[in-house]
């Protein structure tokens, strides 16, 4: 690790490990700002279903005295934009850079592993316009054709729905082609530089059994909570239920509920339950891929039992254990 860099904290992991708590409390332990990593957490409205939580942020201390930790990459556009993993990765450069810049330390957190990865590994990516000849050439071309194309060209290529479905095949075949023009070097040069920082990243998971009862607890006190309320006012505020589909898991599920697709509202729960469990098991596959590709990923060590105060002990123990200077 280079010691003359400046290190940043990472917390990731699956959902319902309490990632949002820990990070905050590194934050307030640390003078710290987190920078969130979450791929709806960046929308405007998407309050209960994302998890936003940003009650969290602020933290009511034993002496009576109340902190605010402050944060970045929540609530910065709306549904009318598709953000995409390149805005986030031009986005956290943005926010961590600025963070360092005035002295003080930065916490990313979330689980949006292709947001964090984008940030860690460094992606190399650009804004690139729609090339319309190439659109036309491509045009017949069978699908296998296009993706042997596209690994041609990028060799590594970091989403595989890009190999599954045609139109980000195209689009990722557009985007390889445009990345060693002349453009695009100039479109670089004008680009957010890459952080100079080291990442010290934690990982927090719990065993299968416990990781199951916090999802189903959470799907539930969401519900409660209004879930369906706010898919209903995102669609009348003029949302349409292709787009909060395209969200996934509870703004999928919710709307299809809405317009009727499930034979009630138990099925509804149920269905949405064993999703986002699903879900979890790709997070934790993402990150193991991650730790594969170089990417060093420090687990803390929990059980059934583990309480959200050790948590945040083993996660100070470990810091300074390898020597972490914040």
């Amino acid at each position: 690790m280079d010691k003359k860099a400046k290190t940043c904290l990472v917390v990731l992991g699956p959902t319902a490990t309490g990632k949002t708590a820990l990070a905050v409390a590194l934050a307030d332990k640390y003078n710290a700002e987190i920078v969130s990593a979450d791929s709806r957490q960046v929308y405007r409205g998407l309050d209960i279903g994302s998890g936003k939580d940003l009650d969290e942020f602020t933290l009511h201390k034993p002496d009576g005295t109340v902190s605010k930790v402050p944060y970045h990459l929540i609530d910065i556009t709306d549904l009318r934009t598709e953000y995409s993993v390149f805005n986030y990765q031009k986005d956290a450069y943005r926010a961590l850079n600025d963070i360092t810049n005035r002295g003080k330390t930065a916490v990313l957190a979330g689980g949006t592993g292709m947001y964090l990865d984008a940030v860690l590994r460094g992606y190399d990516m650009i804004d690139v316009p729609t090339n319309i000849p190439l659109r036309n050439s491509l045009n017949g071309v069978p699908d296998e054709k296009l993706a042997e194309r596209l690994i041609a060209l990028k060799g590594d290529v970091h989403n595989t729905t890009d190999l599954t479905e045609r139109h980000r095949l195209i689009r990722a075949i557009e985007i390889a082609e445009y990345e060693n023009t002349s453009e695009a070097k100039a479109v670089r040069a004008k680009m957010e530089p890459r952080p100079e920082l080291d990442y010290f990243v934690i990982g927090l998971t719990f065993p299968r059994t416990r990781l199951r009862d916090g999802i189903h607890k959470r799907l539930l006190a969401r519900l409660d909570e209004g879930m369906l309320d706010e898919v209903k006012r995102l669609h009348e505020e003029g949302a349409s239920y292709e787009r909060l589909e395209r969200l996934g898991l509870e703004y999928r599920f919710c709307s299809e509920y809405l317009q009727g697709k499930f034979e009630s509202y138990e099925a509804f729960v149920d269905k949405l339950y064993i999703a986002i469990g699903q879900f979890a098991k790709r997070q934790e596959t993402w990150f193991r891929g991650m730790e594969r590709k170089g990417c060093k990923i420090n687990w803390l060590d929990t059980d059934e039992k583990t309480t959200k105060e050790e948590v945040f002990q083993k996660a100070v123990d470990l810091i300074e254990k390898n020597g972490i200077k914040l």
